[in-house]
């Protein structure tokens, strides 16, 4: 049994990884070790963020672990972010390093080196880069998935002829890449919008977030996308020579998402039965149950599902009947599986299965003719009820204030939303003296303005992971 949710949410949290077969605590404190089904989640989140960052034109390379300490140093504001979660290592080989290296907590600096080593003309332009790799950042309070000291993730860092250009493309990932695929894979409504200067990353001039709402009605941080004006190629002289034959500075972007959208997955679908995993996000759509190996059944099983996968299904057998039926589909209903197909002696007879919904736990006889012709439609049903159930969550935990006694109020159970100009940042460090923060600031129609002081604005805030 998983502790329910309204009873203590993180320990229902940590039920859910553990019986779910999620992940483990490494052996070192802050780390995690990701077992084969939280694995595949986040496989099938890198296949669609990636095919939607190379849709945007980056190129995947790969950029070392190992930085050298100065490369930091040479962006004061971004060493200065980082410094506290710095991993250093200042012996190898038997032998103290005449220069300590950082375990990266993020490649701008790096990937700057290189940049500056790669560009030297406007035809250079734009550089488009990603990579997926795992950093570290020394976290003093961890939790799986959520804040560990190292995680995987995947990292973009471009650089562009102009500022105009630069500022377009964050918007682009952002939108195209981050706030499409948390919406149409991951079924998650997200607030988009600017974060504040104190909330803003280190080195960065504007910082674009997606920020959802858990069903503890706390925020979660899902994908930032950020503006570094030219402080990094400054830093690290990325210059080429433009059309008329200057030498100019190019203007740089950095944006990535992690694994940190796993632990988003399980708390804003989950439930107190499990995981609910999205059709479209999950390795396993459809598992088909038999639910006695009388004669014929496993072979009509195994049929059902060669069927499923002809049609497109990611679908899995479980024809474990040396394991009662009742704990197998406990154990699918755990791991959050979009559809179970039931197969057994008495439905065949009448040329039917029982198919389970995970979303809503409904059940349905389904002849076995019909089976694979309508379980894509049902799966896309079930994609489209899920966002709407988040979306409907989401809203009715968001409510509009009028001052900062009402938005500390507000943010004890969900987000509220305060005009900026009333809140402003005296009511920004007001709200953090009690654990609450801005998530961001968009236009009152939800998309992203040009400014942090474009008139209208609104503040999110929220106590957040």
């Amino acid at each position: 049994m998983l502790t329910p949710q309204g009873t203590d949410f993180p320990r229902w949290y940590q039920d859910v990884l553990a019986k779910a077969e999620l992940a483990d605590n490494g052996p070192v404190r802050g780390t995690m070790v990701i077992r084969p089904y939280g694995y595949g989640l986040w496989e099938r989140m890198v296949a669609e963020v990636d095919a939607r960052i190379k849709d945007a034109g980056a190129e995947n390379a790969y950029f070392p672990l190992f930085i050298p300490e100065s490369y930091l140093t040479r962006e004061a504001e971004h060493v200065e972010g980082f410094s506290p979660e710095l991993a250093v290592v200042t012996h190898a080989g038997g032998k103290e390093l005449e220069e300590p290296i950082v375990v990266r907590p993020t490649s701008e600096t790096v990937i700057g080196e290189f940049m500056a080593k790669w560009i030297q003309s406007h035809r250079d332009l734009p550089l488009l880069l990603n990579q997926w790799a795992n950093v570290v950042r020394w976290e003093l309070r961890t939790r799986l998935f959520l804040r560990t000291s190292e995680f995987l993730w995947q990292e973009g860092h471009t650089a562009h002829a102009t500022e105009v250009d630069a500022a377009a493309y964050a918007r682009q990932i952002h939108l195209n890449v981050y706030q499409d695929f948390m919406e149409n894979v991951l079924a998650m409504p997200v607030f988009i919008g600017r974060k504040t200067k104190q909330e803003r990353f280190a080195g960065a001039v504007n910082t674009l977030a997606c920020e959802a709402i858990m069903r503890d009605g706390k925020a979660l941080q899902m994908a930032t996308s950020h503006e570094l004006g030219q402080n990094f190629a400054k830093a690290f002289d990325i210059t080429y020579q433009g059309v008329d034959g200057t030498q100019q500075m190019a203007w740089t972007t950095s944006w990535g998402s992690s694994t940190r959208m796993v632990g988003g997955l399980i708390m804003c679908h989950g439930d107190d039965n499990g995981l609910r995993v999205p059709p479209r996000l999950a390795s396993t759509q459809v598992v088909v149950m038999v639910i006695r190996d009388d004669e014929g059944v496993v072979d009509a099983a195994t049929a059902l599902a060669a069927e499923l996968k002809a049609a497109g299904v990611r679908v899995r057998l479980d024809a474990r009947t040396d394991t009662s039926f009742g704990r197998r589909a406990t154990d699918w209903e755990l791991k959050g599986v979009p559809v179970r197909v039931e197969v057994g002696p008495r439905d065949l007879a009448n040329g039917e299965v029982t198919v389970v919904r995970r979303d809503t736990s409904e059940k349905q006889q389904t002849t076995v003719a019909r089976l694979a012709s309508t379980v894509p439609a049902l799966l896309e049903d079930i994609q489209a009820s899920m966002l709407a159930e988040a979306t409907a969550f989401r809203d009715a935990h968001t409510v509009e204030v009028a001052t900062v006694d009402e938005a500390r109020d507000a943010a004890q159970t969900g987000f509220a939303k305060i005009a900026w100009s009333t809140l402003g940042t005296d009511g920004e460090a007001m709200l953090a003296r009690d654990a609450i923060t801005v998530r961001c600031i968009q236009r009152p129609d939800g998309t992203i303005p040009e400014t942090e002081d474009e008139p209208g604005n609104i503040a999110i805030v929220a106590r957040s992971y």
